[in-house]
């Protein structure tokens, strides 16, 4: 059983018009950042690998049975399941280091969630961005998912150069592995439609899928707009 102690939790609590609540608890391995999922959960068939199975998945069902992003959701999706995208809500985020509050639409609020549970299922296609679950960002804007996307991939690259490692410096890589996420997001967005009579958790799919859409075309513009924030970096000689 894990130790509780020292696994890495973010708290999110959802305050709708009408005072009702949402609190979810999400628990990571501290080392792996795997999501630990709740003692002797059993996934639902909406969860089978092959049902709406994404047009780019590396799994087959004979050794994954369940989509490992689909399992990851059936703790947190059924309460939004009733929810409409553009309903107010008031989403509170809190970590160890910190508490984050926005009063936001419930696709958004949702999105940065999901964001967390996606990356940390298994699913081989998110786990390029795994370590940056490390240090969530809650609702975070493309300026900034950009500059943390970029930073994170770079980081990756001298660890990969410091043990002899082929290494990607322009991030060609980041670019084709943002458009593989799309397809994972526009796969998971049509699984959350066929359960749902709402359309919040397809909607928050869909919110971070416009930041998957727009990362491939704008990471070297977006790269090249932050450069003025290293000037004096770039001119001097005693760094």
């Amino acid at each position: 059983m894990e130790n509780k102690q020292k696994n890495l939790i973010y708290k999110y609590e959802f305050v709708f018009e009408d005072n009702s609540c949402e609190k979810f608890t999400i628990q990571l391995n501290p080392e792996t950042l795997d999501f630990i999922q709740s003692e002797n959960s059993s996934p639902p068939a909406w969860t089978a690998l092959d049902n709406y199975k994404c047009d780019n998945c590396k799994l087959k069902s004979t050794t994954n049975p369940h989509c490992p992003i689909a399992k990851n959701l059936t703790d947190i999706f059924p309460p939004f399941k009733d929810k409409l995208s553009y309903e107010n809500v008031l989403v509170r985020v809190e970590s160890k280091d910190r508490t984050y509050e926005l009063k936001t639409s419930v696709q958004k609020g949702l999105s940065s969630m999901l964001g967390i549970l996606m990356v940390t299922s298994g699913c081989p296609t998110m786990n390029i961005l795994r370590p940056m679950v490390r240090f969530h960002l809650p609702f975070a804007t493309i300026e900034e998912t950009i500059y943390r996307s970029a930073s994170s991939y770079l980081l990756g690259q001298f660890y990969r150069h410091k043990n002899n490692k082929s290494v990607d410096w322009y991030m060609n890589d980041l670019s084709k592995a943002y458009e593989g996420i799309q397809v994972v997001n526009v796969g998971m967005a049509h699984r959350l439609r066929s359960i749902s009579d709402k359309d919040a958790g397809a909607n928050a799919i869909i919110v971070l899928d416009i930041f998957a859409k727009e990362l491939p075309f704008s990471i070297f513009d977006g790269v090249n707009k932050l450069e003025y924030l290293y000037k004096d970096f770039i001119e001097s000689d005693n760094i």
